[in-house]
């Protein structure tokens, strides 16, 4: 998939939500690293899934916008949009921030990086203790 880095992620991001994750997979260097809220690292998706901490019963995004740079001899591309899903009550959920930075090197994801509101939307859902 030799095409421009943006529509690479976008697939990427495509299949996992599909949870077609063998092709997902296939986009993804040897030794990828994909970093989490919190610093927690893993790398390939099947760490990644049995990592899953289990905060809402399904998640997607709305992917809004791309932003591509060039960084050395790899580039950068910024997914930047927003989060819905539902919580694991089954109430819904939409409008939460998030950006993923991606790093590519020879047509490969070499490194995600993964910030997003979702603990924070969490956090002011709780009641009071």
């Amino acid at each position: 998939m030799g095409t421009d880095p943006a529509r690479l992620v976008d697939r990427y991001l495509q299949l996992c939500e599909d949870r077609e994750l063998d092709l997902a997979g296939r986009l993804l260097a040897p030794g990828v690293r994909i970093v989490f809220p919190g610093g927690r690292v893993y790398h390939g998706l099947d760490e990644l899934v049995a990592g899953a901490t289990g905060s809402y019963r399904w998640v997607r995004k709305h992917r809004d916008r791309y932003l591509v740079g060039a960084d050395g001899d790899a580039v950068s591309v910024v997914s930047l949009g927003r989060l819905y899903g539902q919580w694991p009550d089954g109430t819904g959920f939409d409008a939460i921030r998030y950006a993923d930075v991606f790093l590519l090197r020879d047509g490969l994801i070499v490194e995600q990086h993964v910030y997003n509101d979702l603990a924070i939307t969490m956090a002011r859902r709780e009641p009071s203790r």
